[in-house]
């Protein structure tokens, strides 16, 4: 008997399974035994149904699908966190496993989510949360998990991705290479979740998780975005051998936990140096296996639709073979975040200077009496550059990250330094 299918959400990544299920059905049947029928598609656009082929079994009304006794496994494409919890938590509450794609959801609803599923003996699927068709989630879980994992670096948003290879490649400003990301479709009219950082530390609060076997949620995130980041930062980072990628970081050190996002130089001879465009890639490091990186689309209705539908497989060939579901780790070690004040890395920082004699002198002052150890200084005029201002470009030995804070917050207080009211411009640097 085939396991039957209610989907909620048809846009692009729920089109995509809905193709997926119609081209291949018969071969998924034959090949590894997972018998499934859609008997239902949920959302506010019929017509949305009808181009894939599955108007007749439309309804706008979600109830009909996580309530209905007759469906096996519910699939959640809405997305955000309202609406869609409540489909998950009902569909679950009715004895049905769950697939999702919902990054901000298991971000931040996690827990509660996983917590249900197991006491009701089900299987909540989550793989395309996270890297889109890249598959990391369940390799952290399975193939990975002889491993004490050290370190979990991603470059795990394509928008961003995309503008920073423009910004840097062919000298777009930010503005530019964001409008050609809209217009390309790989940038939402409203930007803020991709050039924030939010989409990204999603990603790594659940992969985070998975990792290092202790629960982190969205909020505990620090994510700064790339709005600030300036063609002379990405042309300086060339000149010292690196280039500038957002970069979703978690770490295991002997504090606890270091996770974030943020703009960060990375060595060209890093394997995510090559990454480009909207591509993804997520770099594993275990105690056993060492450097891992796993790599490819992130983002689009194919590479979505694929991971989604490679969950709702593997559950229905559970659900068909009668086999339990499968376990989730169990977060039990509850390791401490590392407060980002603590974090110890170096530094890019970038301040635009009046050209006069002591300018160099003070500043450099201000970073000694931080504690702030200067590995090298450029004092740096183009063309473009006012006569009477020059840019300071200091990239600095491993400092703490409050002592760099406190530096800058020291030189905007000096006066006849700075230029305007611009903050200096700082990036780590993965060492």
């Amino acid at each position: 008997m085939a396991v039957k299918i209610g989907l909620v959400g048809t846009g692009t990544v729920g089109g995509g399974c809905i193709d997926i299920i119609n081209k291949h059905r018969d071969e998924f049947a034959r090949n590894i035994g997972a018998d499934i029928e859609l008997v239902r598609v949920c959302s506010l656009a019929r017509e949305e149904a009808e181009a894939h082929g599955v108007g007749h079994l439309f309804t706008d009304d979600f109830h009909q699908i996580t309530t209905d006794p007759d469906i096996d496994v519910v699939i959640e494409l809405i997305g955000g966190t309202t609406v869609a919890k409540t489909i998950v938590l009902e569909a679950l509450n009715n004895g049905k496993h769950v697939v999702t794609a919902n990054k901000a959801l298991m971000a931040t609803s996690g827990e509660e989510i996983l917590n249900l599923a197991q006491e009701k003996g089900l299987e909540i699927a989550y793989e395309a949360s996270v890297g889109g068709g890249i598959p990391i989630i369940d390799p952290l879980k399975h193939c990975l998990i002889s491993n004490r994992i050290d370190s979990v670096l991603g470059i795990v948003n394509g928008t961003t991705n995309y503008m920073l290879t423009r910004m840097d490649e062919d000298g777009m400003s930010y503005d530019d290479a964001l409008a050609e990301a809209q217009a390309q479709g790989f940038a939402e009219a409203d930007p803020t979740a991709d050039v924030d950082g939010l989409d990204a530390a999603a990603k790594i609060a659940i992969l985070a998780s998975i990792a290092f076997n202790t629960r982190i949620t969205l909020d505990q995130v620090n994510a700064e975005g790339i709005r600030s980041i300036q063609a002379e930062d990405l042309a300086s980072a060339r000149e010292m051998g690196y280039c500038v990628k957002l970069l979703a970081i978690a770490n295991r050190t002997e504090k606890g936990v270091d996770v974030r996002v943020g703009p960060t130089m990375v060595p060209l001879e890093h394997p995510l140096a090559s990454v480009n465009g909207v591509f993804n890639a997520i770099y594993v490091v275990g105690d056993s296996v060492g450097e891992t990186m796993f790599f490819g689309e992130g983002a689009g209705a194919g590479a979505a639709a694929s991971a989604v539908m490679g969950d709702v497989l593997e559950v229905a060939r559970h659900v068909q073979q009668g086999i339990l579901p499968q376990s989730e780790p169990s977060y039990a070690d509850e390791l401490p975040l590392v407060p980002l004040d603590e974090l110890r890395t170096r530094y890019y920082i970038r301040m635009a200077v009046q050209d006069r004699p002591g300018v160099l002198a003070a500043t450099s002052e201000v970073f000694a009496r931080n504690d702030v150890s200067v590995y090298s200084v450029i004092q740096r005029g183009t063309e473009e550059t006012k006569h009477d201002q020059v840019d300071l470009v200091y990239v600095t030995h491993t400092a703490l990250e409050k002592n760099v804070r406190a530096a800058i917050d020291e030189i905007c207080e000096i006066d006849n330094v700075l230029v305007g009211d611009e903050r200096p411009a700082v990036i780590r640097v993965q060492k």
